[in-house]
């Protein structure tokens, strides 16, 4: 037996994020650890492996499109090297014995430059807002968008990346051929077809939860750095972002209202000084560090917003978030003449604030006039009814 079927086989019998299993593996070699296993030793993982079918699992995993990959291969993100030095939290940890995928996308591919964007599943809409508009405008500057594909924060950032042409990888903490959440069905059917599913778990494994505080490491892993954007005391975004901090990577967070118990843990870790406040995607640009050594477009909001007469804010309020307006439309939004809406739309555009599409719409300006309508707005109470109309009303997860 080779190595890689070794790992294919242990996969099948250890739980996910096993210290012990990834410690053996590492020491040993799976190929050893996996006839030590044979022979009876553990107990517990020799009970299992007497019920597996290697050659089964491998032709159902062709039939569903699933493929396996392991450390040295092509598709193998070295970026989980950072597990290996990782101490263990929640009785999970170190690298995963090999990685299952489902999707066209090549995971080096994606994870070279991306973001893990997480948070509660009972997310409010302003947490549901934030994440899908952060996922969109990241996306506009290359970055792929790493979740976990559950309800709540992790679909709104899903769908925020893909609303904006951005790619996404989802972390499942099931087999690749079963669909769960439910709910997110054709959400994760979207991610399959385009993008990338990820799971280290074989196919036909069920959620656990084991699967999902060790499916969190990964996500952290995998990623440069991690939003957390809801939380409450006891969530498991609050292990991601655990797991973000002895990775090393970098850990932020979006604030919230006081009020809200959805925000306790970003508010917390901000005020701790255990993660860096983000209010837009050019913040978490800012952070991790722009691609090529290139400076992220970050404005001087006083040069942008400030300087702006009534009008010239009416029109873009009256702008959606992703989407475009025709000029009329924009007149009657903004509550402008329809000559005064064209004469503001001419210095917005000038100032690189709004766009025309190729239709003859307008639009706000690729990630920068979006993010600086953000920033404009920063000193509202978070938790709020946004300042944008197009933004009051947050993605509903299904």
């Amino acid at each position: 037996m080779e190595e890689r079927e070794a790992r294919m086989a242990l996969s099948c019998v250890v739980d996910p994020g096993d210290p012990q299993a990834a410690a053996l593996v590492g020491e040993f070699g799976a190929v050893e650890v996996w006839q030590a296993v044979l022979r009876g030793s553990p107990e517990r993982w020799a009970a299992r492996a007497a019920s597996v079918s290697l050659g089964e699992v491998e032709r159902f995993a062709r039939v569903k499109g699933i493929r396996f990959v392991t450390p040295g291969e092509d598709e193998w993100p070295e970026r989980l090297a950072g597990l290996s030095g990782a101490e263990p939290l929640a009785d999970r940890g170190g690298p995963p014995l090999g990685l299952w995928l489902r999707g066209p996308a090549d995971p080096v591919e994606l994870c070279g430059r991306a973001v893990a964007i997480v948070g509660s599943r009972a997310a409010t809409a302003y947490g549901r807002t934030v994440a899908g508009d952060i996922a969109a405008e990241v996306g506009v500057e290359g970055m792929t968008v790493v979740s976990g594909g559950a309800y709540g924060v992790d679909a709104a950032a899903h769908r925020g990346a893909l609303g904006g042409g951005a790619a996404t990888v989802a972390v499942l903490a099931c087999g690749l051929d079963r669909v769960y959440p439910a709910g997110n069905a054709a959400l994760l059917e979207q991610i399959r077809s385009a993008h990338l599913l990820v799971s280290e778990l074989p196919p036909g494994a069920h959620p656990t939860r084991i699967g999902f505080l060790a499916r969190n490491r990964l996500i952290a892993a995998l990623a440069q750095g991690t939003v957390l954007v809801e939380a409450a005391v006891r969530s498991g975004a609050r292990n991601t972002a655990s797991w973000t901090t002895r990775l090393g990577r970098v850990l932020m967070a979006v604030p919230g209202s006081v009020l809200s118990a959805a925000s306790v843990t970003p508010n917390r870790l901000i005020r701790e000084q255990e993660a860096v406040l983000v209010t837009s995607a050019l913040d978490v640009i800012a952070e991790l560090g722009p691609l090529d050594g290139r400076q992220p477009p970050l404005l001087d909001v006083r040069a942008t917003w400030d300087d702006l007469d009534a009008g010239q804010r009416a029109v873009v309020d009256a702008l959606p978030a992703r989407a475009s307006r025709t000029s009329a439309e924009l007149a009657v939004a903004s509550g402008l003449p329809y000559g005064a809406c064209l004469g503001s739309l001419g210095v917005l555009a000038d100032r690189g604030i709004v766009e025309p599409t190729d239709s003859g719409e307008w639009r706000l300006a690729v990630a920068r006039g979006r993010a600086g309508a953000r920033h404009a707005g920063a000193g509202a109470v978070p938790g709020a009814a946004p300042a944008h109309p197009s933004r009051a009303d947050g993605e509903e997860a299904p």
